[in-house]
């Protein structure tokens, strides 16, 4: 098995990256990104960066040759590739329909020529908005509240498209919020865990009522790993929440990492209300259950406790991270590649 993942230097990617070598061993991986401020080799596993199964491709994803080369000889194409961070999604909106739209349209254009068995899109929750239906299905509308979840649900329509018209083999898999080591400080569960390290306030916006559900990393990577491995006539066509079905207040979340610091952080609120705020998500786990046989198997307890004693004995690494405002406002340079520890064939 051949897999190209775009996007396996950030958070998640990395985690599957990493998975998937040390589970398969007769698996190659090569990994396409653009190594911006969310992105970092420093993620994947040494040892296997060495690897002659794995190859490395610095470059844009909007680079159309490059991505034409990345795919062939791919067998499953995972694509992680995409900007993030919802808040600078206001401002930088022409940033991430470039990436998370245009991207995904490069991509599947490259797809409907290439010998590939499966293009796993990675979408998101946000494309859901505000539950109207609890627990969430994949048949909920699709009602995005950012420029950042209205990327992701114009990415995962446009794929969609491509499957009908010219029957590219599409799984779209939405996860829900991902938590665990070597996430930015910029998303919430890090930044209150460090500022909680640094004896900080952690600072909650609006009430905290706003619930989320919370996945483990890990149980996203066995998810992931499941779906690749499935026989395309069961998951190819299909749209498949990635979940817990189980959902926890941003208080909670501050409160759990408190606990687990035992710092003197205090948890302040503010008035702040983010623009297009979403109250609520919770996901249905029936439709993996039944397509993989997967349900997650960390709890949020334990997960949490393992995620504070990473970031406490990391500190090195999270305290360089570059500040988002600075990277995304850093002039776009045209789009070049740079290959490492091999070539992607």
């Amino acid at each position: 098995m051949r897999l190209l993942i775009t996007g396996g230097c950030g958070f998640i990617g990395s985690h599957f990256v990493n998975h998937a070598m040390r589970t398969h061993a007769d698996w190659e991986v090569c990994v396409l990104d653009k190594l911006t401020y969310a992105g970092s080799l420093d993620r994947i596993d040494e040892d296997l960066r060495r690897s002659s199964r794995f190859s490395f491709l610095r470059g844009d994803i909007l680079d159309r040759p490059l991505v034409e080369r990345a795919v062939r000889g791919a067998d499953v194409v995972v694509h992680y590739a995409a900007e993030s961070h919802v808040s600078y999604s206001f401002v930088h909106a022409d940033l991430f329909a470039d990436v998370n739209v245009r991207g995904t349209s490069i991509l599947c254009e490259t797809v409907v020529h290439a010998a590939v068995q499966k293009l796993i899109l990675v979408s998101s929750s946000e494309v859901y908005g505000n539950c109207v239906q609890a627990p969430m299905s994949e048949a909920h509308p699709l009602n995005p509240r950012s420029p950042y979840a209205g990327s992701k649900a114009a990415a995962d329509r446009l794929a969609y498209s491509y499957q009908v018209a010219f029957g590219i083999p599409l799984v779209i898999v939405r996860p829900f919020n991902n938590y665990g080591p070597f996430q930015h400080t910029e998303k919430v569960v890090p930044r209150f865990i460090t500022h909680a390290l640094k004896n900080e306030p952690l600072h909650v916006h609006d009430d905290g009522m706003q619930t989320r559900d919370w996945l483990h990393v890990r149980d996203h990577a066995r998810a992931m790993d499941a779906i690749v491995c499935a026989d395309p006539q069961t998951v190819v066509g299909e749209v498949i929440n990635i979940g817990t079905g189980q959902e926890l207040t941003i208080r909670d979340i501050a409160a759990a990492v408190a606990r687990e610091v035992s710092s003197g952080s205090e948890v302040r609120f503010n008035d702040y209300q983010r623009p297009g705020q979403v109250r609520r998500q919770v996901s249905t786990t029936d439709t993996v259950k039944r397509l993989v046989g997967w349900s997650a198997t960390t709890s949020f307890e334990d997960g949490i406790r393992e995620t504070v004693r990473w970031y406490a004995a990391n500190e090195q690494w999270w305290s360089k991270l570059t500040s988002p405002a600075n990277a995304v406002d850093q002039p776009r340079m045209s789009p070049r590649h740079v290959e490492v520890h091999g070539l992607a064939r």
